[in-house]
């Protein structure tokens, strides 16, 4: 069996954990300045450890995870609880599920895309 990793990457944990769908998302939202270990934006490049606490902003919502394992291999979804705890405050995620049901209230089935004022309008709402 492989041993695991002292340190990994940031990108790629995150990327591995199926917090993203790409590695290079992953890393622009690194360098765009969502993501944040003790309040601190980091690089992509940064090595995270077992034991860090990890914020992501997406959107509107904060969402936050321990570090529990290290991986460089993307894992199975069901398996990404050994690698990684979800520490979202209930209330954020109580938000997010508020969130979704308005959006679906919003615009009827087979509609189409939002358009920009309606997208704008939506935010309004919602914010």
């Amino acid at each position: 069996m492989k041993e695991q990793p002292e340190k990994i990457r940031i990108d790629k944990w995150l990327w591995a954990m199926r917090l993203f769908k790409t590695r290079s998302t992953a890393s622009e939202t690194c360098e765009k300045g969502k993501v944040r270990m003790c309040g601190l934006p980091v690089k992509a490049s940064r090595n995270i450890k077992a034991g860090d606490i990890i914020s992501i902003r997406k959107g509107a919502f904060t969402l936050q995870f321990q570090v529990l394992q290290l991986t460089e291999n993307r894992q199975p979804a069901k398996f990404v609880a050994e690698y990684c705890k979800d520490l979202t405050p209930a209330d954020e995620l109580e938000r997010i599920k508020i969130h979704a049901v308005e959006i679906r209230a919003f615009r009827k089935g087979g509609e189409g895309r939002p358009t920009k004022r309606d997208r704008r309008e939506l935010d309004e709402f919602i914010f």
